[in-house]
This record gives structure tokens, sequence and C-alpha cells, in this order.
């Protein structure tokens, strides 16, 4: 089992920044993929961004130059820095990570999700 807890939601206005968090119960080596997914009202989850063990990431393209996924090995934590924030970024936004499944290929797991608010 791996538990997400995510932090640093908010309320923000447009072209600021936040920074969520997202601490893994294991040792983040043992994650092949963590990521950030998103959710706005009516519309499916998407992927944000995220990143595999090795360092490899993967953007959305509404993202690109404005959110940089990082992690702190340590402290088994992941975050989000997003920049620039734009209405269109309103969403709850959850944590993901993809860890081996016993029976083979890879397991979803799932923060709580994190409210992020960007007003015009």
């Amino acid at each position: 089992q791996v538990q997400l807890v995510e932090s640093g939601g908010g309320l923000v206005q447009a072209g600021e920044s936040l920074t969520l968090s997202c601490a893994a119960s294991v040792d983040i080596f043992s994650i092949n993929v963590m990521g950030w997914y998103r959710q706005a009202p009516g519309k499916q989850r998407e992927l944000v961004l995220s990143i595999t063990r090795f360092g490899n990431t993967n953007y959305a393209d509404s993202v690109k130059g404005r959110f940089t996924i990082s992690r702190d090995n340590a402290k088994n934590t992941v975050y989000l820095q997003m920049k620039s924030l734009k209405p269109e970024d309103t969403a709850v936004y959850y944590c993901n990570a993809k860890v081996p499944a016993v029976i083979g290929g890879l397991r979803d797991y799932w923060g709580q999700g994190t409210q992020v608010t960007v007003s015009s």
C-alpha cells in the first residue's frame, strides 16, 4: 500500500505562483512513476506532469514552460511548481503513483486531491 498526502492548494490570482507537495509513505525510488493529474468541473481527469524514477518527465502541452515537477528523495516528496497561473488551471489536483503490482503491470495509487482556484 502506498499513501499519498497532498498539500499546498489554495486560491490565487491569475499570474501568481503556487507549489503543491505530495508526500509518499514509501521510498519514492520504489515508485515507477509519480505524477500530478487534475480534474476541472465537468471534465475528465487529465495528466499534468509526471516523472519517472530515472528522472524522465512528461508534460501536458498546456503547462509547458509554466509548471515544473521535482522531487526530494530524502523526504519522499514530489512537488508541482506552478507559475503564471491561469483561470483555466482551476481544478482539483491529484497526486498519482504507479507502483509495480504483484501480479505484474503497474498499480495506481491516488492522493485525496487538493483544490487550486485561479481567479481572473
